[in-house]
């Protein structure tokens, strides 16, 4: 039976197989799954802002897009993972809620989305699936078994990617 293992908001995980990894209420806020299939490890990065540069601070690196998904590759890299052999998955950043501004800073979602899109394109990760956008909220589950992510939302029910 596989494990489940709950990964936060700003908070990233690694596992090995068996495993399932889990993040809840994805809005404006992306879950990058990792898979590396060789050997069977998972990593799952639940980021909540585009990049680190943004502040001053940088106590949790696994709450930007920029830094999350660095580490995420090295905890995987240290399971054993060959980074030649990850592929990645996005889900998640949508428009949770409207404004009239329409000012680029208030569509935080999208910029998640080009952030991660960016990163993983600067470290040679494919991006082989995702569902990103909209403005419904989403849950993930990544399986250890096959790389199969599970998107959950109310009113576009379950997915598999």
């Amino acid at each position: 039976m596989a494990e489940l293992i709950k990964v936060g908001m700003a908070d990233l995980k690694v596992a090995r197989h068996p495993s399932v990894l889990t993040t809840l209420g994805l809005g404006s806020c992306v879950g990058i799954a990792l898979y590396e299939n060789k050997i069977r490890v998972i990593g799952l990065a639940h980021i909540m802002l585009p990049s680190s540069t943004i502040s001053l601070n940088v106590v949790n690196r696994a709450k930007f897009a920029d830094t999350a998904i660095v580490d995420l590759i090295d905890k995987m890299i240290d399971l054993g993972a060959d980074k030649n052999n990850i592929v990645a998955k996005l889900a998640g950043g949508a428009q949770m809620f409207s404004f009239s501004s329409g000012h680029e800073i208030m569509r935080i979602g999208q910029r998640n989305i080009e952030a991660a899109r960016s990163i993983l394109k600067e470290l040679q990760i494919p991006i082989i699936s995702e569902d990103v956008g909209g403005n419904y909220g989403r849950t993930i589950e990544l399986s250890s078994k096959d790389g199969m992510l599970k998107v959950k939302s109310i009113g576009a029910g379950i997915k598999f990617i």
